[in-house]
């Protein structure tokens, strides 16, 4: 009963944002595809870099519109990065208010909530492009760069489950950079950092594959210097490499969407879960 529950409450929380967020019968501006999306998050970023800041839609009439009209009427992309303070994303893509649908977590990792919550920027809030962005001096991946050459110290109790899917991204460096040594390795690893949290959300997101596949999103991989304000754009075809490695990988998430609400609600229909349960 609590889980039929909990999924009945996800579904009014996700149709009740889609009816809040879309209530205005003016005619909306046609979205810019992905390579137009993208390209105004790089002249963005190109602006704050050099100083010259539009800092567009940020006035009174834009937060008007934010109280009558959709997100998914404006938003032109999804960014997952850190949650570093040092990265405030809306600034340094010189955006605004319903510009950027933005997923923060340490160490812009990837795992299942995040998997989802860009799964609702892609699929709901519609953006056309969706940026991994890493940084410059990453504490976590600093920290487990640490912990993998032994001189890692005590974490409270929920910071390594957060954190455990950057260790590949340490070994993979190590792996590729034999001879870095030390804090070498760690600005190498922030990078394979961003390719491996693209793995991930690949590995789960069936969705986000599909759509990328069909030429509706584009994912991109990105590093931002703290120091500079300057976003290093990553090569798009190791995007596509991922993509068709992850396709053709046994462990891949298939289905795409969640189990219907009948199928959860009614216990005479045995799910998945359930099946693997009563077989031990």
């Amino acid at each position: 009963m609590k889980k039929v529950s909990m999924y009945m409450l996800a579904a009014i929380i996700m149709t009740g944002l889609v009816c809040l967020s879309g209530c205005s019968d003016t005619p909306k501006d046609e979205k810019p595809g992905s390579d137009k999306a993208l390209k105004m998050l790089q002249e963005g970023n190109d602006r704050f870099f050099s100083g010259k800041s539009k800092h567009p839609n940020m006035d009174k009439n834009r937060l008007i519109q934010a109280g009558k009209e959709s997100q998914a009427d404006h938003a032109y992309a999804t960014v997952i990065t850190c949650s570093d303070s040092r990265v405030p994303v809306e600034t340094i893509f010189d955006a605004g208010v319903m510009d950027i649908f933005v997923i923060r977590v340490a160490g812009n990792v990837c795992d299942t909530d995040e998997a989802g919550s860009i799964e609702y920027g892609l699929a709901h809030v519609k953006t056309p492009v969706m940026v991994v962005l890493g940084h410059t001096q990453c504490g976590a991946v600093t920290a487990v760069t640490h912990a993998v050459q032994g001189k890692g110290h005590a974490l409270e109790r929920n910071i390594p489950p957060l954190v455990d899917n950057i260790e590949p991204a340490v070994h993979r460096a190590i792996e590729i950079y034999p001879h870095a040594q030390e804090e070498e390795i760690i600005p190498l690893a922030i990078e394979e950092n961003v390719w491996i949290s693209i793995r991930d959300l690949f590995m789960k997101s069936p969705a986000t594959r599909d759509l990328v596949k069909n030429g509706a999103v584009k994912v991109v991989g990105a590093i931002y210097d703290v120091g500079t304000g300057k976003i290093h754009w990553l090569q798009q075809a190791r995007v596509v490499n991922i993509l068709h490695e992850v396709e053709a990988n046994p462990n891949r998430a298939i289905e795409a969407m969640a189990p219907h609400e009948k199928e959860i609600a009614d216990p005479s229909v045995p799910t998945a879960k359930t099946k693997e349960i009563s077989h031990g």
